[in-house]
């Protein structure tokens, strides 16, 4: 397919068709160059769309990366034939990197206050990664590029001082995953069935917010209450979190399926 032929059909807006349209941007320059080249940082939601173009367009060799396992916020890697993916991971002067801020334990920073500062110095929300914050650090995750600037330039989260330093991508460390283990039995795994169990809704209240476009299947939105879900999916609800579908089992004995989710807390 060409490229307008794979915007056409993959892309679900004006403003997912110029997010892939540079991915195929990307792609096309590590072929003819024979180098490798990449994105900026992609959302879950980007990620998804982004994968789904790449299935269109044939699979070419490319890999996602945050910087850590587990990252949510990934850049999509095109490589060329003569680079090996793990020498591309392990290269100290790849495109990702890691600062360390330190701060007061007392000062109650949060997320929010971190990428307000960030993205009040000018900085596009494609140039920063995860940002993984704890009561006295927060370890922002980059493009390499943009290294020296925040060292030189972000000073303050709040009206907090801050301390910076590069930090080792293999020194992160990443807070483990706060979930809460689910176990309950549906009739069928229609989404709003498993999203009714996940989000502790009715499912007449789970149907609606699937037909209001508030849930997403695989960080992508979903306006079918009947599509089937399968194991390993994540469902998204905005304003209750995501839980992922981790076991599916055998009927019970009222011939309903016992499933298995984890909601994130």
């Amino acid at each position: 397919m060409t490229k307008t032929e794979l915007l056409n059909r993959c892309a679900q807006s004006g403003e997912e068709r110029v997010l892939l349209a540079r991915v195929l941007d990307r792609l096309e320059t590590a072929r003819q160059r024979n180098i490798p080249a990449h994105t900026g940082f992609l959302s879950p939601q980007q990620r998804a769309a982004v994968e789904g173009l790449l299935q269109a367009a044939g699979n070419p060799r490319h890999l996602f990366t945050g910087g850590f396992d587990g990252a949510e916020r990934c850049i999509c890697a095109f490589l060329p034939d003569w680079m090996e993916e793990e020498d591309f991971l392990a290269d100290p002067e790849g495109p990702i990197c890691a600062l360390r801020c330190t701060f007061p334990a007392d000062s109650g920073l949060s997320h929010r206050d971190f990428l307000g500062a960030i993205l009040g110095l000018g900085l596009d929300r494609e140039k920063i990664g995860d940002l993984l914050v704890d009561r006295e650090s927060c370890q922002i995750l980059l493009l390499r590029e943009l290294e020296e600037f925040l060292l030189l330039h972000l000073d303050q989260a709040g009206r907090v001082r801050l301390k910076l330093a590069p930090c080792p991508l293999d020194q992160l460390n990443p807070p483990a995953p706060q979930v809460k283990e689910i176990r309950d039995t549906v009739g069928s795994l229609r989404l709003d069935a498993v999203a009714a169990s996940g989000f502790s809704l009715s499912r007449g209240r789970a149907a609606d917010f699937i037909s209001a476009g508030k849930v997403q299947l695989n960080h992508r939105e979903c306006l079918k209450p009947d599509r089937a879900v399968a194991q390993g999916d994540v469902i998204s609800c905005r304003g209750l979190g995501k839980c992922v579908l981790t076991q599916v089992g055998g009927p019970s004995k009222k011939g309903r399926i016992m499933i298995v989710l984890e909601r994130y807390v």
